[in-house]
């Protein structure tokens, strides 16, 4: 894919209907960007885009397009959709992703584990492996690769052992990919959120399992604190790169023995 210079900073946002995926391209086209919102739901994708245009007249720099990440032929026409439309992708934030199916493991079907490694890992890499066939053949050539991981990618919750392993896979993803990006000017690194406030989270708010089997609230942090944590690790000139980051509630019991 030949790609031609542009005087534009485009990002391609998945999981961008609603919650971090929400709150970071409201951040990047706050900051200008062109956007490319990805999601299953359309209709979440159009309000983000009203949302965007009400805040900042942008409507004109963001372009919806429903996709599901766990099909590799879908995650490609992405990528086309926003080449053709932009020109270009400097940013990925590789962000869509699923929570853990309900009860214990040994009481799930293969389909439950396989949903969630076809989102939060097959998904991630289809998109991972798209931005890079863009950004080593646009010129200037390079871009940034932004995965969303967990506090999930460096230690467990109860009951959680999809989505903690996929995540754990993320960090793979990552490590392996900011190395096979250096020849070609592509940086890429993690954001490990703990307890922003969005739908998926708000039970922790409620009380949730800790690992001594007890039930405690969780303190959150404002999920808009995330999309500026991602529009400052895309800032970052090429040359340099934020491998991973840790944005958390500041209370949250993750560190020690708590």
């Amino acid at each position: 894919m030949d790609v031609q210079a542009s005087t534009k900073k485009v990002a391609v946002i998945t999981g961008a209907g609603s919650g971090v995926g929400k709150a970071v391209a409201l951040a990047l086209i706050g900051d200008g960007y062109h956007a490319v919102l990805a999601g299953r739901r359309a209709g979440m994708l159009d309000e983000v885009r009203a949302q965007a245009q009400a805040l900042h007249g942008a409507a004109d720099r963001v372009l919806c397009v429903p996709t599901d990440v766990g099909d590799a032929a879908a995650v490609e026409a992405l990528f086309t959709q926003a080449v053709s439309q932009f020109g270009r992708v400097d940013v990925l934030f590789n962000n869509a992703g699923r929570g853990n199916p309900p009860g214990e493991f040994t009481d799930w079907t293969a389909e439950q584990w396989r949903e969630v490694v076809d989102v939060n890992l097959n998904g991630m890499f289809f998109c991972m492996q798209q931005a890079f066939r863009v950004m080593r053949s646009q010129t200037p050539q390079g871009g940034r690769i932004i995965n969303n991981g967990s506090i999930s990618a460096h230690a467990p919750r109860p009951n959680s052992i999809a989505y903690t392993a996929t995540k754990h896979a993320v960090m793979g993803l990552t490590k392996t990919g900011a190395l096979d990006g250096r020849k070609y000017n592509i940086a890429v690194g993690q954001i490990d959120i703990g307890n922003a406030l969005t739908d998926l989270a708000s039970r922790m708010g409620k009380g949730v399992p800790q690992a001594n089997g007890e039930i405690a609230v969780e303190p959150l942090i404002d999920v808009a604190i995330v999309g500026e944590s991602v529009r400052y690790m895309a800032s970052l000139p090429l040359e340099a790169n934020v491998l991973f980051h840790t944005v958390m509630a500041t209370k949250m019991p993750f560190v020690g023995r708590g």
